[in-house]
């Protein structure tokens, strides 16, 4: 019997450290819910190297993101990446985050505005949810021969461009030409009779300028169709886009509005539910060192938050982005702030009217 006892308690201590030892395995796996181009595998080697940790990537949008994480409560991931400007609000509605503890963040590795923006604009209760990683704008996008006028976006208005310019029906070139007109579209934010104000203001220059528009554009491969044949010479559009008609057309790039061009920046932010934190932190502080964030922006396109990263990027995309963007011109980025409730029915109304308008 007690023979039998001692087998007993051998195979159940067994059976507590073979469990024991699977979530020490669990623990040592990093579970990134992530865009695609933003954890390249050589990068992913280079961190269990360094670390010893795994990293298993479920790729994945804003939209899957918060659906995911809304559905288990916060948990099946231990880092996940939303845009700044869906952070708070599912926050607030399905507490799905936890707050980041900056103690374990290396700070200095990042620009030190973008931190700043994105730690104001993830801050909900006085504690803060997400760190910038991944950003892009949206600007001008011009034939630097044809168009040298253009330095904002109420530029593309001018009599010379007329029928020569393009922009999207979008609330981004809602938000550019106001910024461009001298106004505060992201203050108003929190005021809806001052932002409806705003907005009127933009209609009435949006309609005032519809005889200079060729083509609204709804995909980027329309509007670089639309440059290329030289039907368009100034647009507002994406960076990335700028730079790839750049390598075609030395005439063609992206320029950063005198305004501010308009940014999104997608984030590191802690499902509530983590279970390796710790490998979170660590791969934080592991991708926005310089030469490793630029391994990623050569993978994803788009630039990091890390600070001097874009000295190590190719050649190439380093020289288009530093012509594009001079360091004044990176702190004048308008990052787009969480959306309240009631705005975007102002903004789709103000569209519809510019659409209908003639354009005489």
């Amino acid at each position: 019997m007690k023979s039998f006892k001692k087998t007993l308690l051998g195979s159940a201590v067994a059976v507590f450290a073979l469990a024991a030892g699977s979530v020490s395995a669990q623990a040592e796996t990093l579970r990134l819910l992530t865009w695609g181009g933003y954890a390249p595998e050589k990068v992913i080697e280079m961190f269990k190297a360094e670390t010893g940790i795994d990293v298993e990537v479920t790729k994945s949008n804003n939209e899957d993101m918060i659906s995911k994480l809304r559905a288990t409560g916060g948990s099946g991931f231990d880092l996940a990446q939303p845009s700044q400007d869906r952070v708070t609000g599912a926050q607030y509605e399905f507490e799905i985050y936890k707050p980041i503890d900056l103690s374990k963040i290396d700070t200095d590795k990042f620009i030190p505005s973008m931190l700043a923006a994105t730690k104001k604009n993830t801050t909900l209760e006085g504690k803060v949810y997400g760190l910038p990683h991944i950003w892009g704008t949206s600007g001008l996008v011009l034939d630097t021969k044809k168009a040298s006028m253009v330095k904002d976006y109420t530029d593309l208005c001018s009599p010379e461009l007329a029928g020569k310019v393009s922009y999207r029906l979008k609330r981004p070139t809602l938000i550019g030409f106001a910024y461009a007109m001298g106004l505060d579209p992201f203050a108003a934010y929190g005021d809806i009779a001052k932002y409806q104000e705003i907005m009127n203001k933009v209609q009435d220059k949006l309609i005032d300028c519809k005889s200079n528009v060729k083509a609204y554009w709804s995909g980027g491969d329309a509007l670089m169709n639309l440059i290329r044949s030289g039907e368009v010479v100034a647009a507002m559009a994406w960076d990335t886009g700028g730079w790839k008609l750049n390598k075609e057309l030395a005439d063609v790039t992206f320029v950063a509005p005198k305004s501010g061009a308009l940014g999104w920046i997608d984030t590191f932010a802690l499902p509530k539910k983590t279970k390796a934190e710790d490998a979170a932190y660590k791969w934080i502080n592991f991708v926005m060192q310089p030469k490793v964030a630029a391994m990623i922006t050569d993978a994803a396109g788009n630039f990091t938050a890390a600070k001097g990263a874009d000295e190590y990027v190719n050649a190439d995309l380093k020289t288009r982005f530093q012509k594009s963007f001079s360091q004044a011109d990176i702190d004048n980025v308008k990052w787009y702030p969480p959306v309240p409730a009631g705005l975007e029915e102002i903004e789709g109304k103000v569209l519809d009217k510019v659409q209908a308008a003639s354009s005489d």
